[in-house]
């Protein structure tokens, strides 16, 4: 047995086999890993089968924003109750949530769904990274990111193939219902070999500044989303609630400033380290969600594949994601965190800007080969940078910093998948308000028709299908060429930490 003690505990003691343990920590991201890739690729079957082009963003937002906002209290607890009790709680709403996305009869139960999915999520991410934090040195950890990212390039294969299959061949609800045996496989696993001892005490819970952090950032995604569909953006709804969201978050810092625990503490934001770290996690969560949205779209609605050519595009930035995650282990061993990131962030801007110069008739290899630039700079920049982040501060702080992070990257995602969905919306609302004369009586409302090309439910050479294929091509080149300005960001937060990281110790 190895035994694996926190070295900065106060009175708490952590005794694990740490083999068994990583194996069920793997399953764990396995959950979340494979419900990410497997959705990607089947939204187009998803809209066909259940309408609402239009809402699709909120299949990603609604699930980050709850991710989002919860991943804060989840590190609070962990720190508080120990990372046991609290992962096997996110494993269980999270698939109570894939139950009820399987049984879903319409996108708006969908979506509620999938809100419940992101609160199990929320836990399940930051407490397992949290856990290997726990378990390994900052020496041993460059070893181990290496086992952890290739759960992702594992889920890349298996995922894109199963949502291909299943959206073609089954149905989509299966991509929900797979879930359900490797989350009891994770619970067994955890519940027999990892063990922990936490100090117990009384602590004050951040009630006020959860609610008010959560009500802010849900009006934030709720006015990105809705901004220019459901209302103008300079309409008097658009301005009450980014009104409200502001006056909500500055309430939360105010709260945050005098709490005797915050749920999300104000020093985060003071050290070098955290603030770039968090930055590049915001950065690389809105890269993800962009392309994990609108790539798929783009391969099977403008080039005009099946879901399960239009995963395996997807599927290439998760295989160089962990290829690049391990050797990011062995650089920054030797060049420190922040070097390794900046090499990663020559790679994304690549990678962002080989996707924005997709054309119309773009081949699969070519979407693929851009994906796959993309996902090594992510692994270069992201891994690092957590690693950055966890090595600033011991074992009762680990799981804050750790939740911060990943906070940082929901968050990314979460308003990325707002932002990118309305100017999706917009450019195809632009274009389907103006059709050619002999297409125009032959649209569905809105958005809706997206669904005549990635449904497959007309001739791909008559008219309105072709007007159809082009203005998606608009849509989705747009979301692109904003990936791009995204991307080049990365940079900024790089520089924005220290050179060398490697051997951090952190005061409060």
């Amino acid at each position: 047995m190895t035994n694996a003690v926190p070295t900065t505990a106060k009175g708490i003691g952590l005794r694990s086999e740490r083999g068994p343990v990583l194996i069920a920590v793997m399953l764990s991201t396995g959950l979340v890993a494979l419900d990410s890739t497997i959705i990607a690729t089947a939204v187009p079957s998803i809209v066909s089968d259940l309408g609402g082009f239009e809402q699709f963003p909120w299949l990603f937002s609604i699930y980050l924003l709850t991710q989002a906002v919860t991943v804060p209290l989840y590190g609070k607890f962990a720190d508080v109750l120990g990372r046991k009790p609290v992962m096997f709680f996110g494993i269980a709403v999270f698939l109570l949530g894939s139950v009820l996305c399987g049984a879903a009869w319409s996108m708006p139960v969908l979506i509620g769904a999938r809100a419940i999915q992101g609160i199990g999520a929320g836990a399940v991410m930051p407490i397992s990274l949290t856990m290997v934090g726990d378990l390994y040195t900052v020496q041993e950890r460059a070893r181990v990111q290496g086992y952890l990212a290739s759960v992702w390039a594992i889920a890349s294969v298996i995922g894109p193939t199963l949502g291909g299959v299943f959206a073609e061949y089954l149905s989509w609800r299966w991509i929900f219902f797979v879930n359900l045996p490797l989350g009891a496989i994770a619970v067994l696993m955890l519940a027999a070999k990892f063990s922990e001892s936490v100090e117990r005490r009384k602590h004050h819970i951040d009630y006020l500044g959860a609610a008010l952090l959560t009500l802010g950032c849900s009006l934030v995604i709720l006015g990105l989303l809705e901004g220019g569909v459901a209302w103008q953006w300079g309409s008097a709804p658009s301005v009450l609630i980014f009104a409200l969201s502001a006056a909500m978050l500055i309430g939360f810092v105010l709260v945050e400033r005098r709490a005797a625990e915050p749920v999300l503490p104000l020093w985060v934001f003071s050290r070098r380290t955290l603030v770039g770290g968090n930055l590049v996690s915001l950065i690389v969560g809105a890269l993800l969600i962009g392309l994990s949205s609108y790539l798929p779209t783009f391969v099977e609605g403008v080039i005009g594949t099946g879901a399960l050519v239009a995963g395996f595009t997807l599927g290439a930035l998760t295989i160089g994601w962990p290829i690049a995650a391990s050797v990011a282990g062995l650089i920054y061993m030797r060049i420190g965190f922040r070097d390794t990131g900046l090499i990663g962030s020559v790679f994304i801007i690549l990678g962002a800007v080989l996707i924005s110069l997709l054309p119309i008739d773009a081949t699969v290899w070519e979407a693929a080969a851009a994906s796959f630039v993309l996902g090594i700079g992510c692994g270069l920049a992201a891994s690092p940078t957590l690693v950055a982040v966890q090595s600033t501060v011991g074992w009762d702080r680990r799981g804050v910093v750790t939740g911060t992070n990943m906070f940082s990257r929901s968050m990314g995602s979460a308003v990325g998948a707002a932002v990118f969905g309305a100017i999706a919306n917009a450019t195809l609302a632009d274009r389907f308000a103006h059709p050619p004369t002999d297409v125009a009586g032959h649209l569905p409302p809105s958005a809706d028709a997206t669904s005549l090309v990635l449904g497959g439910h007309t001739d791909p050479t008559s008219p309105t299908a072709v007007f159809v294929r082009s203005a998606l091509y608009d849509a989705t080149h747009h979301v692109f060429l904003w990936m791009v300005g995204v991307a080049a960001l990365s940079v900024a937060g790089l520089l924005l930490m220290p050179r060398r990281t490697t051997e951090l110790t952190f005061l409060p």
